[in-house]
């Protein structure tokens, strides 16, 4: 029984702000930045995640329309206005990449169907390479927050420590008001710290496992569709 009021949770959140309140205003600083960074980094977790599986289902959405159609080069500009979808964006761009060419080498009868082919494949790579940045996006912020919070929690808990020891050297005494809140804001600073990264550490791994796995699959569907245009092109 002398243990329960422990881990009751009101007087365990009451403790916090206790030892919060004793806090230096360093380590009040510190601690607040962390639980902002903490924020933030469950903000970008959660809106990539879902980001990812709209863009996963809209792609395999379209991959599954467009394998239906019987060819690519003569489908209707509707196909090629839906570059929100990353699949849509890459073969917008391989079409309108190929008639372009097509059209000068009308006009100029110089250029080849293998150079038209050329051009088309160039498009591609650029699409990918632009939807690539659009995976990753946010995902710098994300690996800044994982490995800065605790050598930000660390900095914390030097400061509180030499506050501890700079008000025992001031009153020459070692007494628990002394140390108490220097004692208070190191602690508490490496635990905000290990909050915010653990939970980001393991955020950040699984969306770049997914985000890793979406490249792959752009990178497929783009050589898919490549050999289909090389195929009606012949």
């Amino acid at each position: 029984m002398a243990a329960f009021p422990l881990f009751h949770p009101v007087l365990a959140s009451a403790n916090i702000i206790e030892i919060f309140e004793r806090c230096g205003t360093v380590d009040k600083v510190i601690v607040l930045g962390l639980g902002l960074a903490s924020l933030a980094a469950w903000t970008v977790m959660l809106g990539k995640h879902f980001e990812l599986k709209r863009l996963r289902l809209l792609n395999y959405s379209f991959e599954t329309h467009l394998r239906d159609q019987r060819t690519l080069l003569d489908l209707p500009e509707s196909f090629r206005n839906k570059r929100v979808i990353p699949y849509a964006d890459l073969f917008a761009d391989a079409v309108e990449s190929y008639w372009r060419a097509a059209a000068i080498s009308k006009e100029q009868g110089q250029m080849s169907g293998r150079a038209r082919l050329e051009h088309a494949e160039n498009a591609i790579q650029r699409a990918i390479a632009r939807q690539t940045l659009r995976y990753e996006s946010s995902m710098i912020f994300l690996a800044s927050i994982v490995s800065g919070a605790p050598f930000i929690g660390l900095l914390g808990t030097v400061w509180g420590v030499m506050e501890a020891f700079a008000a025992v050297a001031t009153q020459q005494t070692a007494g628990i008001q002394q140390l108490a809140p220097g004692v208070s804001g190191a602690m508490l600073a490496t635990i905000a710290g290990l909050v915010v990264a653990i939970p980001s550490v393991f955020g950040y791994n699984l969306l770049l496992g997914n985000t890793r796995a979406m490249v792959t699959e752009l990178e497929n569907y783009a050589s898919s569709l490549a050999d289909r245009i090389e195929l009606e092109s012949k």
